[in-house]
């Protein structure tokens, strides 16, 4: 697949007939696509866990104000246990991926120690797991019409309240997604 193909840095939005209970009414930042698959984060789920939590099973403290109540994603079904950091650029992390010029994603623990020192990203979404896809198994995917696209925007993702994003997403696309049919047909 050319990159120019490439889904990254774009929003999969669940259409409304998505039965996948991971995915049914989700929004999901794609990180990487390639020939070879790809990985997003499900940016509008929320897992059982604060920051604080992660913190102190990492045995990073903080004492910044706000960051310990911080939600914490769970962005997809995938290695549940593995955290990762969406954030603006800003600094340099041992595990970073630039996914954009607007938009980097962490895999590292020095993220969060910056961010509980208060030297980290201000802007961030902190998620355990994953969504991906194989090869060519999302392409099957949107010829099947599960999901619409958009290009990714900052705002929903770090200002959009968690339970307006679905709607908020596909609002970017000019569709008013509660309008859309639940199921699909071909001609």
């Amino acid at each position: 697949m050319e990159t120019t193909n490439s889904l990254a840095n774009q929003f999969l939005i669940a259409m409304p007939g998505m039965a996948d209970p991971n995915f049914s009414r989700g929004v999901t930042f794609l990180c990487q696509h390639n020939a070879d698959g790809a990985l997003g984060i499900v940016v509008n789920r929320l897992s059982q866990f604060k920051l604080g939590e992660v913190l102190a099973q990492m045995q990073i403290e903080s004492h910044q104000p706000g960051l310990v109540d911080l939600p914490v994603h769970a962005g997809g079904p995938v290695q549940t246990d593995r955290g990762f950091v969406l954030h603006e650029p800003f600094g340099r992390w041992e595990s970073t991926f630039r996914v954009s010029d607007a938009l980097c994603v962490t895999t590292s623990r020095d993220v969060l120690a910056a961010m509980a020192e208060g030297r980290g990203p201000q802007r961030v979404m902190v998620a355990l797991g994953y969504a991906g896809w194989g090869a060519g198994q999302l392409e099957n995917e949107m010829k099947e019409n599960a999901w619409l696209t958009v290009p990714a925007s900052n705002s929903i993702l770090f200002d959009t309240p968690i339970e307006a994003r679905w709607a908020a997403a596909a609002r970017l696309t000019g569709i008013d997604i509660h309008r859309v049919s639940g199921y699909a047909g071909h001609a």
